[in-house]
């Protein structure tokens, strides 16, 4: 089935078309998409808690691939969920317009488009000409996978804020290639290229 950005409302209301299976939560994790309450979400985050006293649980955010809603909801560890299996395909991110941010599959050279809010904080890592597997339900682009750890340069750096200089806890600000921004250590500076964590938004070293 042809990859596109869905017109107008996305429906997927029709979940027989859907591959999915029972798992339990430890399957729960961000990007995830399950069925929820009669609708398919993409998990957004994620926390396993175990209280100490009682159950262990999971504590969630989902975004209703459909409407955009985000809804909060609490799994108890072991309780089974319905995880739906996206269609996966290599693609190169080309430019951002209007419409989102447009992809194109380097074999068919068919371009999707994902809008910024369906994107998230994933638009911060992208870089024109960088290839992402791009995930899709029934046609519709929905999100990218992308590595845990990317690289960039720092195209701005600024001066230095104070911090706890005991605990060596000293940081300032710099923008990333993308225009993000980023708490790094005192001693990087602009046109140095930084590791950065994309699942927490962290720096983590220099490259």
């Amino acid at each position: 089935m042809p990859f596109g950005h869905p017109k107008g409302a996305l429906d997927l209301s029709d979940f027989r078309t859907l591959n999915s299976n029972m798992a339990d939560t430890t399957a729960i994790k961000k990007d995830v998409f399950i069925r929820f309450q009669g609708g398919v979400c993409i998990v957004t985050d994620f926390q396993h808690v175990n209280p100490g006293k009682g159950s262990a649980f999971v504590k969630t955010k989902l975004k209703n691939v459909s409407t955009g809603k985000v809804v909060e909801n609490t799994f108890k560890v072991g309780e089974k969920v319905d995880v739906v299996t996206p269609d996966r395909a290599m693609m190169q991110y080309l430019y951002k317009d209007g419409s989102g941010y447009n992809f194109m599959d380097n074999e068919s050279f068919e371009q999707v488009s994902i809008s910024t809010d369906t994107l998230g904080d994933k638009k911060d890592y992208l870089t024109e000409g960088q290839e992402v597997i791009v995930l899709s339900l029934e046609g519709n682009a929905l999100s990218v996978d992308i590595p845990k750890k990317l690289t960039f340069e720092v195209i701005e750096a600024m001066p230095a804020v104070k911090g706890d200089t005991a605990s060596g806890n000293v940081r300032k600000e710099v923008t990333l290639e993308t225009g993000v921004k980023l708490q790094v250590p005192l001693f990087i500076n602009q046109g140095d290229r930084v590791v950065v964590n994309t699942e927490t938004g962290e720096y983590v070293e220099r490259a």
